[in-house]
């Protein structure tokens, strides 16, 4: 029988397929770690080439040095991942019946080879300069890079949610539109701020205003100079501002809604937490002036957070009923 025959394809639910969508969404946040870690400790351009590491599978010296160690690995666990994503989607390709899902699998599968693409180009192209913007085309291709990985965590959470059993045949819950409406709102401000995020790290704006949580030493709210740095630093604050109002809020619509159930209420609390937590980091940063490790852990937070509140809007669009 070919691999590509539907004899076998079934809507019902397979865990084998589940735990394999499972294990890509959670090695895609190891990926994020590491791609933080390096970005943090400056170790993006440690390798001149790519997609070897100096000539290399195994560079010389790169177990021993935090540099070289941070950079392979990542470029190691992003190797992982693409071999993770085909897997899935040859699995889902043959086993699942649902259309919608299979087309997924396979915008995961070119989402990570683009990400593959960009990352080697980030290398590949660091020593050209954009005259327009005053950077290096590489640290152009490092924001997209950076700003693709949130865009390919939700490609992988739609599957990993897609195969669960309790899509394929729990019941569906009446939830209300003004959910769904939050939900959307939450999820594009969330991409916004992490675009902005990358822009600032990728353009060393992390300390462009070294105080917090006002903008000066003499406690101005506004910075007492501008510049481009000063500006994208600034913009973050204020979207995370913004989006502190609208994930509460969001929680706040979802535990009013009497037909939302038990297990997006509890993620709504997580959400919540992991608010405050990313708030509490991102001081954190300015005030341990960039620790390597407190901003890692901002950078992979935050992408929980997307992550959390992308997992509750989707469900609430997929696997419940919108009420007016």
């Amino acid at each position: 029988m070919s691999f590509f025959s539907t004899a076998q394809r079934t809507e019902s639910y397979q865990p084998a397929l589940a735990w394999s969508a499972a294990l890509g969404g959670v090695w895609v946040f190891i990926l994020v770690m590491l791609g933080a870690f390096t970005t943090s400790i400056g170790a993006g351009m440690i390798f001149l080439d790519w997609p070897l590491s100096d000539g290399s599978l195994n560079p010389e010296g790169w177990l021993t040095d935090m540099m070289m160690f941070a950079e392979h690995s990542h470029r190691l666990s992003a190797g992982v991942m693409s071999f993770i994503t085909i897997g899935i989607w040859f699995a889902v390709w043959k086993y699942d019946a649902r259309g919608w899902v299979r087309g997924v699998a396979l915008s995961a599968v070119g989402l990570v080879f683009f990400q593959a693409l960009i990352g080697g180009l980030r290398v590949l192209m660091d020593h050209l300069h954009v005259d327009l913007v005053n950077t290096s085309m590489g640290r152009l291709f490092a924001m997209l890079h950076a700003g693709l990985a949130q865009v390919y965590i939700c490609v992988l959470l739609t599957l990993a949610l897609a195969l669960c059993r309790r899509w394929i045949e729990g019941s569906p819950e009446s939830v209300g539109s003004r959910v769904k409406a939050l939900g959307k709102w939450c999820c594009g401000l969330l991409l916004l701020q992490l675009a902005v995020a990358a822009i600032m790290r990728h353009s060393y704006a992390g300390m462009a205003i070294p105080t917090f949580p006002m903008s000066s030493a003499d406690g101005d709210l506004l910075p007492p100079y501008w510049d481009f740095r000063v500006a994208i630093h600034f913009a973050h604050r204020v979207l995370a501002i913004v989006l502190t109002v609208a994930l509460v809020w969001f929680a706040v619509v979802l535990g009013k809604d009497a037909a939302v159930g038990r297990g997006l209420r509890q993620a709504a609390n997580w959400m919540l937490i992991m608010l405050v937590g990313q708030i509490a980091l991102g001081a954190s940063v300015i005030w341990m002036q960039r620790n390597p490790y407190v901003t890692t852990g901002h950078v992979l937070l935050g992408a929980c957070l997307l992550a959390t509140t992308y997992g509750i809007t989707l469900w609430t669009h997929g696997r419940a009923k919108a009420t007016t």
